[in-house]
């Protein structure tokens, strides 16, 4: 989790809103394959591994954001 640690959570975020949403038009590219995958599509490797390239700024910035509440929490309760 160091690495996680290390990461700028404002960079993680530009990541997540640019390359995880690119490209935008007709609509974000993470969500056609979230709804490929809902349906049962999602079968040819190039659209599974279009998803994990789409969803990893997504599912780092999500590690953040736990790993920045529970480091709180726990500095919180020992610093009283």
């Amino acid at each position: 989790m160091k690495f996680i640690d290390q990461l700028p959570l404002p960079i993680i975020l530009l990541l997540s809103l640019t390359l995880g949403l690119a490209p935008f038009n007709p609509e974000p590219h993470i969500w056609e394959k979230l709804k490929m995958l809902a349906s049962g599509e999602l079968r040819q490797f190039i659209d599974i591994f279009d998803l994990f390239m789409h969803s990893t700024p997504w599912i780092v910035l999500v590690l953040k954001l736990i790993r920045l509440q529970t480091v709180s929490v726990k500095d919180s309760s020992t610093g009283s």
